[in-house]
């Protein structure tokens, strides 16, 4: 329910949109865009050049709350430590929450762009800057075109989707238990990822994986390099896990269904001439099905414990979960109904439908708490001669850096200009002021 003193008239089906006579086409309320994106240009790279991690976004979320208060957003600040809020209420109609993550990745820049991190070891690798400056960029025209659309608007600005926590952290924080915000309608988001600059990418039903990431410390019995016979290794034990724990994917979920597992840290020992007492693991693991899940989650947890009493370990490994997200899955009438718009907006060749993606994500735990669908969409950002160049060579992989590359540098225009475009069509498909059905 939205708030009691709110003038919005609570929760609507998506299917039941405001439809006024009055009700403006995208193009009128993003007129005004041109003369606004050197100011988002100049923001996108001062933001790139302070990343800032999760829950440590003071400088970014600052900058946030002064924009949203001089756009006429009641604004709420420290949500979840470092989380933004702004609210716009706008006469009866449905509460639509649009929503950006602002953290940044403790990965040291290697792009080479004249505007790159100035904070070692820190870098927006994974276009979550990108994401801050579309937003603000659509509150200030949505903000500035109040007259072609009614009912509330939310921006959210969250911390800490790199680690899973934001959206949680904020949503316990009270943010709609306590009002922090109206309950939300609806819940859009969008994502920058490493296609061509000018597309926007979607998927119905389940389309990013749930994730967990697992810290398995494997005990032994240290000593001397030279007299192994007298140590338990647990570099031996946790290197037969690695190799092992390969092996679920491959001979324990079936063809049908999708699960990943990578082994991304192993930690063991600091001498050439010493056997460690212990070796520390972490791992992720990615499925899209709970059954399935869970399957694969209780074979590394069997697995790990094999490992051990086969080396003869006096003690059970310890596995601790370390983060954990939720299958994103976006509801299929909203998706059509705003995909609808961007075709009028965009144009139909700019729009395309992708499989499932295993990356994972937290925005879908803000819909969820809500009672809300969810439509969270892939914005193309790279240049898109270099793109279509290395595609027609088959070497994306190769040539075209992923999200978490230190590589990682979406090219200015167009990203922001369709960012900000999709979020204020897509916001205004459900506040009364896009593309009308049968236009």
């Amino acid at each position: 329910m939205s708030d009691s003193d709110s003038d919005t008239t609570g929760k609507t089906d998506t299917a039941e949109r405001p439809d006024s006579a009055e009700a403006a086409a995208p193009a009128v309320v993003l007129a005004g865009l041109d003369d606004r994106l050197p100011d988002l240009e100049a923001l996108y790279k001062d933001l790139h050049r302070h990343p800032e991690l999760g829950f440590q976004e003071t400088r970014t979320a600052a900058e946030v709350a002064r924009r949203l208060t001089a756009h006429g957003y009641d604004v709420t600040t420290g949500i979840a430590k470092t989380g933004v809020a702004g609210v716009l209420r706008n006469g009866p109609g449905p509460v639509v929450l649009l929503r950006a993550d602002m953290d940044a990745l403790p990965v040291t820049e290697d792009s080479g762009l004249d505007y790159a991190s100035t904070v070692p070891g820190r870098m927006h690798a994974c276009g979550h800057d990108v994401h801050v400056t579309c937003l603000l960029g659509a509150a200030d025209l949505l903000a500035a075109g109040r007259a072609h659309w009614s009912g509330t608007l939310v921006v959210l600005f969250q911390p800490a989707e790199e680690v899973g926590s934001g959206a949680r952290a904020m949503i316990e924080a009270g943010l709609y238990s306590e009002g922090l915000v109206p309950t939300p309608d609806v819940v859009l988001a969008q994502h920058v990822a490493p296609f061509g600059a000018g597309l926007i990418a979607y998927c119905p039903g389940a389309c990013m994986a749930a994730a967990d990431s697992l810290e398995i410390t494997f005990h032994g019995t240290g000593g001397h390099g030279s007299r192994p016979e007298t140590t338990i290794d647990p570099i031996l034990m946790a290197a037969s896990f690695v190799q092992r724990v390969q092996t679920v994917v491959a001979r324990e979920v079936a063809p049908k269904d999708r699960a990943v597992v990578s082994v991304g840290s192993f930690h063991a020992g600091d001498s050439a001439n010493v056997i460690p007492d212990r070796a520390v693991v972490r791992l992720s693991v990615r499925s899209f099905d709970e059954a399935v899940r869970t399957a694969v989650l209780a074979a590394i947890e069997r697995i790990a414990r094999a490992e051990a009493a086969a080396s003869g370990a006096d003690r059970d490994p310890q596995i601790t979960t370390l983060d954990t997200f939720p299958v994103t899955v976006n509801d299929t009438d909203l998706l059509t109904q705003v995909n609808r718009d961007f075709t009028q907006l965009f144009g139909e060749q700019r729009l395309f439908a992708y499989d499932p993606a295993t990356g994972s994500e937290d925005a879908g735990l803000l819909a969820t708490a809500a009672g809300a669908p969810l439509y969270y969409w892939w914005l193309g950002g790279w240049d898109p001669d270099a793109f279509r160049t290395a595609l027609a060579a088959g070497r994306l992989a190769q040539d075209i850096p992923s999200n978490h590359s230190p590589h990682f540098a979406p090219v200015v225009r167009p990203t922001l200009t369709m960012g900000v475009e999709a979020l204020t069509a897509a916001a205004l498909n459900q506040l009364g002021g896009g593309a009308r059905a049968g236009d």
